[in-house]
């Protein structure tokens, strides 16, 4: 088997942990399989390097923020790779650029165009162990680009894609997907499996084991991803195709996010292109729009509410102020006390009543549902931020996700 593994922050914290990862990899190697490691920044280090950068400048070329940081990455590719080659075996370390990783010019977050993994193959075909530094790339005019939160599984995707490795492997300081976060309901279960349409909901939801970009490139490629923990031997969590999974559960998971804030627009003048005007411009403020209700008030105005990272409150205050100047908008308002819970899974699909039992489970406990979104495999619930942990576990146990 080729298999690509991917070692997070935490995972290769320091020396010592370096040197557990290393135990680990030789092991795979040891076991007859071919190697891959892409490995992240020792943790702290990035914003380290942030801190340095920001002593000289408040705001430092993106271009020259791409060459400081992604040096972590290399740093820690170096210190496997001699660790590897100190054990016995034959390693070698490799820059973003050496294994063939081309981005687009977008720096700070660039997005992977193609892999060119002749260096990588020729390597592999040698029996050497590749270290790649993740998190990196360079684009077509030679400069280095990093990709932006979440990187290095970006790059452990792509290259297993590139290879056509048999397994990707993300190891993290948490053991793989569970039902719900352990921290707010104690009773929840491990999945062993999951497909890549749900674990994309829970990851967009507030999940926050897997970045969503990696989930899509693992789709996309068709690359079956595990997700465990470096910390013991104990089996993750394959993120796969819905076919390969032979009992689909009904409900999957309950996803918190906390990070949410609503905006209402009062009387909304009733025009045709209104709501594309508002729309169009907040998306060019970069504004994230997620839920969106419209109803008619009786003056023959229009309502609407919806909902927006909260940390782009300022951004959409700004685009909406412009039209409540213009008096397209009587009034607006921003509750930034809320939150979204969502219940998950493809078993949703071939099965009634699922809304229904997540809407009673909310009555039950006299939790007001202030807007409501679904898809196919998604039920979400806009609720007080102060109901978010007792809603998280009633529908935990209504679905008797503990079982």
């Amino acid at each position: 088997m080729l298999i690509v593994q991917k070692f997070g922050g935490t995972s290769v914290g320091d020396l010592d942990r370096i040197q557990n990862v290393a135990n680990r990899v030789s092991e795979t190697k040891k076991a007859g399989h071919d190697v891959v490691i892409v490995v992240s920044a020792m943790s702290g280090e990035t914003n380290k390097l942030v801190r340095y950068a920001e002593h000289f400048s408040p705001n430092p070329s993106k271009a020259e923020m791409d060459m400081l940081l992604s040096s972590g990455e290399r740093v820690t590719a170096s210190l496997l790779s001699i660790a590897l080659n100190e054990m016995g075996h034959i390693a070698c370390a490799m820059t973003g650029r050496k294994a063939g990783i081309v981005t687009d010019t977008a720096h700070t977050k660039a997005r992977i165009e193609n892999i060119n993994p002749k260096i990588m193959k020729s390597a592999i075909k040698d029996g050497k162990i590749i270290v790649v530094a993740g998190f990196q790339g360079v684009n077509e005019n030679g400069d280095v680009t990093t990709l932006g939160r979440g990187g290095s599984d970006l790059s452990a995707v792509a290259i297993a894609g590139a290879l056509k490795a048999d397994l990707c492997e993300i190891y993290t300081d948490v053991s793989g997907i569970y039902t719900t976060d352990p921290r707010i309901e104690p009773k929840a279960k491990k999945l062993n499996k999951i497909s890549y349409d749900e674990m994309l909901e829970l990851a967009s939801l507030g999940a926050k084991v897997l970045q969503n970009r990696s989930v899509e490139l693992a789709k996309k490629l068709n690359v079956n991803l595990v997700t465990r923990t470096s910390f013991s031997h104990e089996e993750g969590t394959l993120i796969t195709k819905e076919e390969n999974i032979m009992e689909k559960p009904l409900v999957s998971g309950i996803a918190l996010d906390k990070n949410q804030a609503r905006i209402s627009l009062v009387g909304v003048k009733d025009r045709p292109g209104i709501a594309s005007d508002i729309f169009t411009k907040l998306s060019n403020s970069d504004v994230n729009i997620d839920m969106i209700i419209q109803n008619k008030a009786h003056d023959g105005t229009t309502n609407i509410d919806f909902t927006v990272p909260t940390n782009e409150i300022n951004d959409a205050k700004a685009v909406v102020d412009t039209f409540v100047e213009s008096g397209d908008i009587s009034a607006d308002s921003y509750n930034d006390k809320i939150c979204k819970v969502s219940v998950v899974g493809v078993g949703m699909k071939s099965h009634s009543g699922v809304a229904a039992r997540a809407f009673s489970t909310m009555a039950e406990e006299n939790i007001n549902i202030n807007m409501i979104s679904t898809s196919e495999i998604k039920i979400s619930m806009v609720i007080d931020e102060k109901y978010a942990e007792l809603a998280v576990r009633s529908l935990h146990n209504a679905y008797e996700l503990d079982k």
